[in-house]
């Protein structure tokens, strides 16, 4: 492109904004009010250390780890240690999970959700 000389190359704004005037903030009465509201993330919830070697425990996680050594998926062996320690509370079955199922503790916990929801369908 070949500019002659005394042309500008610079689109020039077809509407002139104002530098003194800013926009106005809505109104705290006003309808859209409850949309600017901040969310505030919640701290995790304190959980209790839970020993894996308890006898019940290590068994489920033994199980766990033997399915994953004998090829299947993740999600099969939560279920082999949901079905062995079910009784326990949440976070003893998360620990077995991480230790037997070889999984996160944010994918454990997914997981006790979902085998918690299967086991509670199936009982009907």
């Amino acid at each position: 492109m070949s500019v002659s000389s005394g042309e500008s190359t610079v689109a020039k704004p077809s509407k002139k904004l104002s530098p003194t005037k800013s926009p106005e903030p809505e109104s705290a009465t006003g309808s859209d009010a409850s949309t600017h509201e901040i969310a505030v993330a919640t701290p995790p919830a304190e959980t209790k250390p839970v020993n894996v070697d308890e006898p019940h425990i290590r068994a489920a996680v033994d199980a766990g780890l033997a399915a994953i050594n004998e090829g299947k998926s993740k999600a099969d062996a939560a279920r082999v240690i949901f079905d062995l320690i079910k009784d326990s509370d949440k976070d003893a079955i998360v620990a077995a999970f991480v230790a037997g199922a070889t999984l996160t503790p944010k994918g454990a916990l997914t997981y006790w959700y979902n085998c918690k929801r299967r086991s509670a369908k199936t009982k009907g």
